[in-house]
């Protein structure tokens, strides 16, 4: 079983069925769901894809899928680039094609614009975040499968400026500009 995708496990116990005659109706005790969210992935290289399960990998992220949020809405952009050549961040990360539902952090173009519309204002969302809706591993020594060497880290600016700590921890801002670079 592959744990990176969302697998719903359902535990009922036996103990405390009544009886055991054809005629006699038998009550199971009420069944508990246990879900194992996903692990974001940090062995594959890129170019990475949205994954298929978005609901469990939003929970994954502490985000729930609903109706586009109207009381917050900006717009940070990203940018990765490893060994000099850009990566692609795809659309429709934290997006469930089947029923439109969104996450308050997602994307919906291939050009790297994280679109932040959220239901409440105030709230303070993570580069972590939509890398764990994306299903991709961030810290500051790797880019999913991408390794930095022994003696460097992932590069990660905001608006230019360095930023110094676990990129996963960057809190997204209105008209940013990140870029995380591996060489």
């Amino acid at each position: 079983m592959n744990l990176r995708f969302s697998t719903v496990v359902t535990l009922a116990a036996i103990a405390g069925l009544t009886g055991c005659a054809a005629d006699q109706e038998q009550a199971l005790p009420d069944a508990r769901t246990v879900v194992v969210l996903p692990t974001p992935d940090a062995t594959s290289q890129p170019p990475w894809q949205t994954p298929g399960d978005v609901l469990a990998h939003a929970k994954a992220a502490g985000l729930d899928l609903g109706p586009m949020g109207t009381a917050e809405h900006y717009h940070p952009s990203l940018r990765i680039v490893i060994d000099g050549n850009q990566v692609p961040v795809p659309a429709n990360i934290g997006v469930d094609p089947a029923t439109g539902a969104m996450s308050a952090v997602h994307t919906h173009e291939g050009d790297g614009t994280i679109h932040i519309e959220a239901d409440s204002v105030g709230e303070q969302f993570t580069l972590g975040q939509l890398f764990t809706q994306w299903g991709v591993a961030l810290s500051s020594q790797q880019i999913g499968g991408v390794q930095a060497d022994a003696d460097s880290e992932v590069e990660v600016t905001s608006n230019g400026v360095k930023f110094a700590g676990d990129p996963a921890d960057l809190v997204l801002e209105p008209d940013q500009e990140i870029v995380l670079s591996v060489n």
